[in-house]
């Protein structure tokens, strides 16, 4: 009994537990200090300084490649954010807000007279979408426990790289 309880404990203190069948996590590791968004094999890492903690598979927007350029184009910014604010009542799950538009993404898009758009989040999928690829409007969207592990490990502030 007592190995059990040093186990749970142990569990409890290393990593991500759920608190029955909330969607909220506590986590009690290493700090979160980078996120990197690797848009070509669909993978996000989060990072301990060079360390990577976990890995994870993702959806984009419905046009990919290339950097987002205006509200509406289905596609995600590239280059380096951070993680602006987070949302517990979220139609996605939940999801973390990534700060796009930047300076240069606003003077890039009124250059060219357009909207740059917003609110570009990480998120979690609704089960309508569950299955289906690249259905976003140009968001990071994960499954909905991953989702629920990166919402208890990344805190506002936290830096975000987005690579093509």
């Amino acid at each position: 009994m007592r190995g059990l309880r040093v186990l749970i404990i142990l569990a409890l203190f290393v990593g991500v537990a759920s608190c029955s069948n909330s969607k909220f996590r506590t986590y009690n590791g290493p700090q979160v200090t980078q996120i990197n968004v690797y848009k070509s094999s669909r993978t996000l890492q989060l990072l301990h300084h060079n360390r990577v903690l976990e890995t994870f598979e993702f959806e984009l927007g419905f046009a990919p490649a290339g950097h987002k350029t205006f509200e509406g184009d289905g596609r995600t910014p590239e280059g380096y954010y951070f993680i602006d604010r987070r949302n517990p009542n979220s139609e996605f799950h939940l999801s973390l807000g990534i700060s796009y538009p930047d300076a240069e993404d606003l003077a890039r898009a009124l250059e060219m007279e357009l909207d740059p758009g917003g609110d570009i989040f990480i998120h979690g999928t609704p089960q309508m979408f569950r299955g289906k690829d690249d259905w976003t409007a140009g968001c990071i969207a994960v499954s909905n426990r991953d989702m629920e592990k990166i919402y208890a490990m990344v805190q506002t502030g936290t830096r975000i790289a987005i690579y093509p």
